[in-house]
């Protein structure tokens, strides 16, 4: 008799991969990152290609990746417990080895783990646009961070980001090209029509407007030029949407 494939689904959209019995299942959480630098190869016992998804929640669109993607090495963070304690539940639970998730600020994650020239793919999506004006300071997506991004991408190494908050869009609109040779992604991911994250599914099915597009490392900018460009471009003062505010709190809990 054959035995029934145990498929996931949220909010009725399926989540790549299938619930394996529990002998076939890894172990993805990185407990506890090293003080400095990656070792790529100690970490996943081989040298591959890398993808790395910042903010990545509960997993969605980086265990989809790592299911449909298996010459690839994967690696997500997100500062928040809940989440990644989702993500690692999946990730094991569907066996995969090429798939790691560890508890660390984007920001952070970058400028101490990362070593310069080595990420094929870094994604962002839904980085939270904080519309409490105290909170401000914390928004991810500034040009410091996104030198970071420039530099720990391979030559032609590419950049994706999303969101669903009209003012954050039209900031990354403005910096994001400064880095990257940037274009704008008309509608849903090919490969997720969906949505690749939780958040884009529910905006989706709201009605809301997401926001997408993706570039590559601008190969005509030197670690100096980066640096000067960083300093000079404006940091993101947009003014919040408050009616977006039920999403960020539901991005927050997690579930």
């Amino acid at each position: 008799m054959q035995r029934r494939r145990h498929i996931e689904r949220e909010f009725g959209v399926p989540i790549a991969g299938e619930i394996l019995a529990p002998s076939q299942w890894t172990q993805t959480a990185l407990k506890r990152l090293p003080p400095g630098r990656i070792d790529w190869r100690t970490l996943f016992g081989r040298d591959a290609p890398r993808i790395l998804d910042l903010g990545c929640g509960n997993g969605r669109f980086l265990i989809h990746s790592a299911v449909w993607r298996p010459e690839f090495d994967h690696i997500g963070v997100d500062i928040l417990p809940v989440v990644i304690r989702y993500a690692t539940r999946r990730g094991n639970q569907r066996g995969l080895r090429n798939l790691r998730f560890a508890v660390c600020g984007a920001h952070e994650f970058l400028d101490r783990h990362i070593e310069p020239g080595t990420i094929q793919e870094i994604h962002c999506y839904h980085p939270q646009p904080y519309d409490d004006p105290l909170r401000a300071a914390r928004r991810l997506i500034t040009p410091t961070f996104l030198s970071l991004v420039h530099r720990s991408l391979v030559p032609g190494g590419s950049f994706f980001i999303q969101t669903d908050h009209p003012g954050y869009w039209e900031y990354m609109r403005r910096v994001v090209p400064a880095f990257f040779d940037f274009h704008e992604q008309p509608g849903p991911w090919p490969d997720a029509p969906k949505g690749r994250t939780r958040r884009e599914i529910i905006a989706l099915k709201r009605g809301l407007p997401v926001f997408r597009g993706w570039g590559t490392a601008r190969s005509d900018l030197s670690d100096g030029e980066v640096t000067r460009l960083a300093a000079t471009l404006p940091l993101p003062t947009f003014s919040a949407d408050r009616r977006l505010r039920w999403l960020d709190e539901l991005e927050r809990r997690g579930h």
